[in-house]
């Protein structure tokens, strides 16, 4: 790995969020100072068994903590700040956002019983001072409240980070993208531009958050009973909108799903989600509200397993049970790898009698992100001599810097980076410079990084063809077999149904041990075990259970 240059080399490191969707993490170091911006977390996918969420690894700012100033939020989605309760378990630099943006990390720092002392509040236009970086808030439109994105300026020149931003000119909550502020700094001379890519390949324009208002007033009108509705906790956004429709139709608001319960209690408190008086309900209002009076917000969009819609869908949710007339809305699109939990909860609603509304059938959610339209207009106005697209799979990086060469970036100055490479640029050029740790940090349960690929491993391989432990008694000083072997299956094949099969295979294994004039070490014994019996299954079955032999001696 290359070392910086002091004071005439900026390093542009990613630790997340490209090549993937979420686990959004940026470094920038200049000499002795770092600042990161963003801190999310990325919902698990498919294959990675038993795991709750994945986070950034932060192994090379823990080597180089010395040098960190601060870390820049953009926006309250997980994506971005999901994994701050990690982080300050190792970290104790200021952190700072706006102030929708610090409510929502407030809440998630309360729930991890973590210090909130390095939060501090900013407002958009703000800039604040850290080591060789000042970093200025700029409003963007996306689809929460208090969005913003990041002008950086450096002793090389000005960076501009979007954070996620799409162009909307009707947005919920009044709040554009800021085109003249970034109009001033690309007159100025914009070096880098690091742009979010999520909808890269979109042709066009993304719709305005209005159709979803107008949507969602259209389902209440019309329906005959509770609507429900769906969405990420921190949307909140999208929960104004839930309340506008309701309060338009004349119903009550009841919310559910804890997370989802803390953002709006929070969200209220500090302005960013008006309700009239008497509007959002209790349980025990909610339950002598008439159907027809009646809409719900509740989390459970990407169909986690412990989230409120996912129980309603169940039917195991202690206070909601579906009836014939209750419309049920998604309004989210799927995260990647999290489609098939969603459409087993659309399934279970549609068995309850529900009528679901989602994306392919309804506008009931719009892109909070930009399209190739406004990413031509972003860098016609900031016209920088670099550029990095950041947030989106490979795919997207790849299509928004042939766009922006298109646009006008020089050729050769758009960099397709992926998580843990290090571009660095001096006041001659810019160019790839080695790589840092960026690997999958797991959470599963209370541990933290504590499950690796090969754990992973293990549980696929046990969740497609099980498990076989085989279990032998040998004497300590001969190695000999001491009594018959035993040979327990899970997941493999039926004990009842297949004894024999489980016979011949115990039988197979104390052939295995035979001849042996004296005792071996136990790795040796069960290495042998486990080639004999994995030879044995496969030949009869042709399947691979793991084999896991136990060997005791006495």
């Amino acid at each position: 790995m290359t070392n910086p240059t002091p004071n005439t080399t900026l390093r542009v490191i990613p630790l997340g969020g490209l090549g993937e969707i979420g686990r959004n993490m940026m470094l920038f170091e200049y000499g002795d100072d770092i600042i990161v911006v963003d801190v999310g977390l990325m919902f698990p996918e498919e294959e990675m068994l038993g795991v709750d969420l994945v986070i950034p690894d932060f192994s090379y700012l823990q080597a180089n903590v010395e040098k960190l100033r601060g870390v820049f939020l953009t926006h309250g989605h997980e994506d971005h700040v999901g994994a701050l309760p990690y982080f300050c378990r190792d970290f104790s630099a200021p952190i700072y956002g706006t102030r929708l943006t610090q409510g929502l990390v407030r809440v998630k720092l309360q729930e991890h019983k973590l210090p909130l002392e390095p939060l501090h509040e900013v407002q958009p236009g703000e800039t604040v001072k850290a080591g060789a970086f000042e970093v200025e808030f700029f409003p963007v439109a996306h689809s929460i409240p208090d969005a913003c994105g990041l002008i950086i300026r450096t002793p090389l020149g000005t960076l501009v980070h979007t954070g996620d931003f799409k162009l909307d000119h009707t947005p919920v909550m009044d709040q554009h993208t800021d085109l003249t502020r970034l109009g001033q700094i690309g007159g100025e001379g914009c070096l880098l531009l690091l742009a979010d890519s999520t909808y890269a390949e979109v042709e066009g324009h993304t719709p305005s958050e209005q159709l979803v208002g107008d949507a969602l007033r259209n389902i209440m009108v019309n329906a005959e009973g509770r609507v429900i509705v769906a969405t990420f906790a921190s949307l909140i956004s999208r929960a104004q909108q839930v309340v506008d429709a309701a309060v338009f139709t004349g119903r009550k608001v009841f919310v559910t799903g804890r997370s989802m319960i803390d953002n709006v209690a929070m969200a209220r408190q500090l302005g960013y989600l008006d309700a009239p008086e008497g509007t959002i309900v209790g349980v025990d209002e909610m339950k002598k509200t008439p159907p027809s009076r009646l809409a719900i917000i509740t989390t459970g969009s990407q169909g986690e397993p412990t989230s409120a819609l996912t129980r309603i869908a169940n039917g195991t949710h202690r206070h909601i049970t579906i009836a014939e007339g209750d419309t049920v809305v998604l309004s989210a699109n799927a995260i990647p790898g999290n489609e098939q939990a969603v459409a087993r909860n659309v399934d279970n609603l549609f068995r309850q009698g529900a009528r679901v509304l989602y994306n392919r059938v309804e506008n009931v959610h719009v892109r909070g992100h930009a399209s190739q339209d406004e990413l031509k207009i972003i860098q016609s106005i900031l016209q920088p001599e670099y550029f990095v697209p950041i947030h989106g799979e490979y795919r997207h990086l790849v299509t928004h810097a042939r766009l922006a060469e298109r646009v006008g970036v020089p050729k050769g100055n758009a960099f397709v980076l992926t998580d843990g490479d290090v571009l660095e640029i001096d006041e001659e050029e810019a160019r790839l410079a080695g790589r840092v740790e960026a690997s999958y940090v797991y959470i599963d349960g209370l541990g933290i990084g504590d499950v690796d690929e090969y754990i992973l491993r293990d549980r696929a391989h046990l969740s497609t063809d099980g498990v076989l432990v085989v279990i032998v008694a040998v004497d300590a000083q001969t190695g000999r077999l001491v009594r018959p072997a035993e040979v327990l299956s899970r997941g493999f094949v039926d004990s009842d149904e297949n004894a024999a099969l489980l016979d011949r295979a115990a039988r197979v294994a104390e052939g295995a041990l035979e001849g042996r004039e004296h005792a071996a070490p136990a790795g040796e014994v069960n290495a042998r075990l486990k080639d004999a019996l994995s030879k044995f299954l496969y030949d009869e079955t042709r399947r691979r259970p793991m084999v896991l032999p136990v060997t005791v001696e006495v």
